[in-house]
């Protein structure tokens, strides 16, 4: 089975799970890759997601999807699983 691997875009930094984001609007500090780069505070959605420098990462501040790697794998995984069972429905 896919699995997604989160990394920075550019320098491949790894997150570890920390709450190392705030938000924008609101100020609240959270993992952003639990959310999605949705503020679990205020719902502010973020389309970009900067890199923690003092973690380990880069200063890049890129688009938050393009974060996640492997997507593409899950999908066509995802479509195998509902085509195989709509193509022997009509077999």
């Amino acid at each position: 089975m896919a699995r997604i691997k989160i990394e920075c875009p550019k320098c491949s930094w790894e997150p570890d799970g920390g709450a190392y984001w705030a938000c924008s609007a609101c100020g609240h500090v959270w993992n952003t890759f639990d959310t999605m780069a949705r503020c679990p505070q205020c719902q502010h959605q973020h389309e970009r997601t900067a890199c923690i420098p003092w973690r380990g990462g880069c200063t890049a501040y890129e688009p938050h999807l393009d974060w996640y790697k492997n997507l593409s794998g899950i999908i066509q995984e995802e479509l195998e699983s509902i085509v195989q069972p709509i193509e022997a429905i009509i077999a």
